[in-house]
């Protein structure tokens, strides 16, 4: 493996380039990071896009250029129709209780010809003492695409900077911020920065073969978020400490109890240290400038909490 952000050889088999650009699958497209990569391809000339949502009324709603086709994970024949002919797919599947999501994934993209994957993980993978629901589910999804014999390029993400979109209803009603682990400080990534970042891994054949681990470039806690909010909408915010046994009984109602404890799990591993490490470079290089700091996504994102 040569180290991140380094100049990568291209590979045969890699993403397709060329004026006509790679027919491109994007799942998880109406997701944080999905509708920017699909906005993204639509500006690039000639490149060729496709998307794949449950929802087409979702991805319209949300003005996401290229054409929808419906399917969902659980249904191998509309993988197939999604992924027949395709260059190169971005995956993204989000439930860890579905571990099959992936294989039937790769399955399609094998049988449809498609000859890279770039796959959105989680940087958590790479630390030892994460052995939760979550961390084993993305090693073993990272694992399947590396043994899938397609090409591939993975991207280790830190917690996407839209995630504080959570807090906007209690910050337009009350001017408050409630959250478990508020002194914990994250090196939190704009889905922008990452989308940009999953184009090249997509395009480019020097990524093929990479695995990269993307943060952005100031460690934050939600307590530290909370006062750039407020800052940035120019009125006062309150924090607000949720205890374990609240955020555990929320995270249960909304995901079932095995989620819920690898979700509190996390949360005890961040409370440590263990996602504060900001961009090292990579994506930096990736990019081809700094990657966005929080504040600068709050300030583009201001109308979601007034």
């Amino acid at each position: 493996m040569t180290a991140p952000g380094e100049p990568a050889p291209a590979r045969t088999g890699g993403p397709a380039t060329g004026t006509a650009g790679p027919g491109i699958v994007v799942t998880g497209a109406t997701g944080a990071v999905g509708r920017h990569v699909a906005r993204l391809l639509a500006q690039r000339a000639g490149a060729r896009h496709s998307l794949f949502v449950r929802d087409p009324g979702k991805a319209a709603a949300l003005g996401l250029p290229g054409p929808a086709v419906r399917g969902d994970y659980t249904d191998p024949e509309s993988l197939r129709r999604a992924l027949d002919g395709a260059d190169a797919v971005f995956v993204v599947t989000a439930n860890p209780l579905r571990p099959q999501d992936d294989e039937r994934v790769l399955a399609a993209a094998r049988a449809g010809g498609v000859r890279h994957a770039v796959k959105l993980s989680w940087c958590g993978v790479a630390d030892p003492g994460a052995d939760d629901l979550v961390a084993r589910w993305n090693r073993r999804s990272e694992e399947l695409l590396r043994d899938s014999g397609l090409s591939w390029t993975v991207l280790r993400i830190r917690t996407p900077m839209s995630n504080a979109l959570a807090w906007a209803p209690s910050i337009r009603d009350r001017g408050v911020v409630r959250a478990f682990g508020g002194a914990a400080r994250t090196a939190c990534v704009d889905p922008r920065d990452v989308a940009a970042a999953a184009v090249a891994a997509l395009t480019d054949p020097r990524h093929a073969g990479r695995t990269y681990a993307l943060a952005g470039p100031e460690a934050l806690s939600p307590r530290e978020q909370t006062g750039v909010l407020a800052e940035v909408l120019g009125r006062p915010l309150v924090f607000e400490e949720v205890a374990e046994e609240e955020a555990r009984a929320g995270w249960s109602r909304r995901y079932g109890e095995r989620i819920a404890e690898a979700l509190v799990s996390g949360a005890r591993r961040r409370a440590g240290g263990a996602a504060a490490a900001c961009d090292d470079g990579t994506l930096a290089r990736l990019l081809g400038r700094r990657p966005r700091t929080f504040g600068e996504w709050a300030t583009d994102h201001v109308r979601e909490f007034v």
